[in-house]
């Protein structure tokens, strides 16, 4: 499974962003939040499609140094990397896409089009600061771009698709579309001569029988003997009628498979009626209002937030005889995450969740809580640990700095300890275990 560069691109746009933006922009968040949920794969698939383009990746290698993500609000509408590669992604589509975004969306062109930019420099950003983390030289950009060709349409929301952005799939991957109709012209092709071939065999066999037949009938004395040759001809005319509807049908399942639905993407039939629904791409969360004694927090239904209120108003914590009650139940932050690498520097989001969690403390002034900070299994151990504790005690410093440092008794660094998923599997399935915690304490 190949690293989905959606998912390392997420914590540069949440909720903080959003909100800031909406303000910005005078637009409602939810409408922020749709158009970059349409704009962030459309600006993937652009950079995937121009995987090969040395200005591309040259652009991406800059964008990771020139603090462009420090500034995605102020600085991205002028950032001439952004215009230029913007203009080398879509041409002269770029106001299609805006237009398309836009409507999608339900916010003005004007926001769609400094959204554009805010989204196309905070993927590059974070393109290009993964590959220098990593290593990555042109080669590996290129190679990581590549692998992102095959999830872009299923990534789009409902709603949107390429030929919307007037971008279809003969515009991006025509070399892939020529490809699969090659090969249906060839299966069309073979299909067709078997028919052929099978009406031939079928009507020649009916040929001979029927001289034969005719030749021995004139020999044969006894009515009844009819019957001998009469019956193995029915039989195969009935075999041959079976075979030929057969090849008919085998015809046109292919023709539907290899069609082309108004994306511009492949769309196989009978696979599609066949799938559980099981298989469908869950919807992505959204924030909503969490009621805090009648202040509301934005943040997950079913989220932290919203586990750790309604754990302090059914008395849990107050029940709780002592910490050993509260030990095993954590709440894993939704929004707060670092950036790669680091213990002092977090990604774009993530103070809204750490003012709601002081926001729920000041109003439960008797609870106490613990931090807690993961790792997943790959790299030294004694780093993870030394890293994860520098992440837990960053989240307690910046609790107390916010007025709550009396209630929170303690941090500690896990490493990958607790840590569930391989070393050996992709990053973003890795990603599970890089995480920050809290729980209640005594």
């Amino acid at each position: 499974m190949s690293l989905n560069v959606i998912d390392l691109i997420k914590g540069q746009l949440g909720p903080a962003l959003v909100s800031q933006a909406a303000s910005q922009f005078g637009e409602s968040e939810s409408g922020i939040s749709k158009a970059i949920g349409g704009l962030l794969p459309a600006v993937v698939g652009g950079l995937a499609n121009n995987a090969d383009n040395p200005g591309v990746v040259d652009a991406i290698t800059k964008a990771s140094s020139s603090g462009i993500l420090g500034n995605l609000l102020g600085g991205s509408s002028s950032n001439p990397i952004i215009t230029t590669l913007l203009s080398s992604l879509f041409g002269d589509k770029v106001g299609g896409l805006v237009n398309s975004i836009a409507s999608f969306s339900g916010i003005s062109n004007n926001s769609a089009g400094s959204l554009l930019n805010l989204v196309t420099g905070a993927t590059v950003g974070t393109v290009g600061k993964y590959a220098a983390d990593n290593n990555l030289g042109a080669s590996g950009i290129s190679s990581l771009l590549n692998d992102q060709k095959g999830i872009i349409s299923s990534l789009l929301p409902a709603g949107l698709s390429l030929a919307s952005f007037g971008l279809g799939a003969e515009n991006w991957f025509g070399q892939a579309k020529e490809t699969v109709s090659s090969v249906t012209s060839t299966a069309k092709d073979n299909i067709a001569e078997g028919v052929a071939t099978a009406r031939e065999n079928v009507n020649e066999g009916a040929r001979e029988i029927r001289e034969q037949f005719n030749n021995n009938n004139n020999n044969n004395q006894g009515g009844g003997s009819i019957w001998k040759w009469l019956l193995p001809l029915l039989l195969l005319i009935a075999a041959g009628y079976f075979l030929w509807k057969q090849c008919e049908k085998k015809q046109t399942t292919t023709t539907m498979a290899s069609s082309t639905d108004s994306t511009g993407t492949s769309t196989d039939t009978a696979s599609a009626a066949s799938t559980p629904a099981t298989t469908a791409t869950p919807a992505a969360k959204t924030d909503e209002n969490i009621d805090l004694n009648g202040v509301m927090l934005k943040g997950y239904k079913g989220g932290m937030e919203d586990q750790m209120i309604g754990f302090l108003k059914s008395g849990g914590y107050k029940s709780a005889a002592d910490d050993s009650a509260l030990k095993d139940k954590w709440y894993d932050f939704d929004h707060v995450n670092f950036k790669m690498g680091s213990s002092t520097e977090l990604e774009a989001g993530s103070q809204g969740q750490l003012d709601n969690l002081v926001a729920i403390l000041k109003a439960f002034p008797d609870s106490k809580v613990k931090i807690g900070g993961y790792t997943d299994k790959t790299g030294n151990e004694a780093s993870n640990i030394k890293l994860s504790q520098a992440r837990a005690d960053y989240i307690k410093a910046a609790l107390a700095k916010a007025g709550v440092g009396g209630q929170v008794l303690g941090a500690e660094g896990y490493g990958s300890k607790f840590a569930t998923v391989d070393a050996k599997a992709t990053d973003a399935e890795r990603a599970a275990d890089r995480k920050m915690s809290v729980r209640f304490a005594k």
